[in-house]
């Protein structure tokens, strides 16, 4: 996330405090997709295991998603379990592509009718 921060590559970035201790961490990041203006990839999502199962991981997404619709984006893809993004709206297209992103856990939301059709880059520093 550092290396995002520094480029000024995160669109959204959201932490979940309890008593001032960060318990869990949303990031979402520009991506590039059929040349498609306007479409960000979720994640990482974490929260501490001691916490985890207690519905902050779904507040954060739910949040993260809404900003980034609010924002004026094209839509969203993840990489990540079906039945937990599918809550959000994320579906399989197998007309959108990730390289490391095997079916059916790469998964789009687009907030308008029409979707990109092709393969998912990521921003050079997501994996820094």
């Amino acid at each position: 996330m550092d290396a995002l921060r520094r480029c000024g590559a995160l669109a959204v970035s959201l932490v979940a405090t309890e008593e001032d201790a960060v318990v869990g961490h949303v990031a979402i990041s520009p991506v590039s997709v059929a040349n498609e203006a306007g479409w960000y990839g979720l994640g990482p999502v974490s929260v501490r295991p001691e916490r985890q199962r207690n519905g902050i991981g779904a507040l954060l997404v739910s949040e993260a998603v809404k900003r980034l619709e609010e924002s004026g984006a094209a839509g969203c893809v993840v990489l990540g379990d079906p039945d937990f993004y599918g809550k959000f709206g994320f579906t399989h297209d197998p007309n959108v592509t990730y390289a490391d992103g095997p079916p059916p856990f790469f998964q789009v939301l687009s907030f308008r009718q029409e979707r990109p059709k092709g393969a998912v880059f990521y921003h050079p520093a997501f994996g820094e």
